[in-house]
């Protein structure tokens, strides 16, 4: 079976610990208005957000379990061409407590957001609450 981000094509443009940024290519996230499909876009904008977590959770925590809790997406246009997810903290400030949290309780909660863009052009907004929590 693929894995949904190599069947999407996305690719990794930059990541560390202040932000993420994928992209992906219009084929084959085209839908049938020639634009890209809704559900990809958020599904990049997703994979974006959550890989600022891991990569901000894995030296420290390496067994943290990272899941969606929650997500809002806004399109504030369509999507004609190839485009790019970067995410960042919702509140930069918020991680020591998230932490901190994760250390004592092996569960923590933490907002996370990310912009597309297409053609330098905004296109979309994720608003996501992701959880770490130790499954074992």
């Amino acid at each position: 079976m693929k894995m949904l981000s190599t069947a999407m094509a996305i690719d990794v443009m930059a990541a560390d610990a202040d932000a993420v940024t994928l992209g992906a290519p219009l084929e084959p996230n085209i839908n049938h208005r020639d634009t890209v499909f809704g559900g990809s876009a958020a599904a990049v904008a997703i994979l974006s957000a959550w890989g600022l977590l891991f990569v901000r959770l894995r030296d420290e925590h390496p067994d943290a379990t990272i899941v969606i809790q929650r997500h809002a997406m806004r399109h504030l246009r369509p999507i004609t061409g190839a485009f790019t997810a970067s995410s960042s903290l919702a509140d930069p400030g918020a991680w020591d407590r998230f932490v901190t949290t994760y250390r004592r309780r092996k569960l923590a909660r933490i907002s996370v957001k990310a912009a597309l863009h297409c053609g330098g052009e905004p296109v979309g907004e994720l608003d996501a609450a992701f959880v770490a929590l130790e499954l074992n």
